[in-house]
């Protein structure tokens, strides 16, 4: 059988150099602030990237947790993706529908209207044509009636 025994290091026995306790002296208790100890140089650490954290944390978050956040993120990128790929495949389909039926159908409607407006212009003038010309074809068969009574048409 073995037979273990406790074996005391010496340094550890020794009492460490450095301020006082506080339960032995507590009026005499000061901590210098700017001392050399907290160096910014010194820290190592402080370079850690955000990358370097998050890989730390798969030790403090258990496999079985784990699995179902990457399920649980996989399955919302999935999603994620498929909807913003079919909503990006429907606007380019509806975009280009518009562009390619869209604009000659608003050429074809544009110039459509403006032989409408030819139309109601030439309509226009044939009638301000049939006013002028019947009201002259009264004035000189008027004309003509006094002639052959042997008078002068006032003008």
């Amino acid at each position: 059988m073995v037979k273990l025994q406790e074996v005391e290091d010496e340094h550890f026995a020794q009492e460490q150099p450095g301020p006082p306790r506080a339960e032995e002296n507590d009026d005499d208790y000061y901590t210098d602030t700017d001392s050399e100890i907290t160096d910014d140089e010194d820290n190592g650490d402080l370079e850690e990237t955000l990358a370097d954290r998050i890989a730390a944390l798969r030790d403090v978050i258990p496999p079985r947790q784990r699995a179902a956040l990457s399920s649980t993120f996989r399955t919302t990128y999935s999603w994620l993706r498929g909807g913003l790929l079919f909503g990006g495949k429907s606007l380019w389909v509806i975009s280009t529908s518009a562009l390619l039926l869209g604009v000659p159908w608003a050429l074809a409607f544009a110039e459509e209207q403006q032989v409408i407006e030819m139309e109601k212009e030439m309509k226009m003038q044939q009638s301000a044509n049939d006013l002028l010309s019947s009201g002259t074809t009264s004035a000189i068969s008027q004309q003509l009636g006094s002639q052959q009574q042997g008078t002068r048409p006032a003008l």
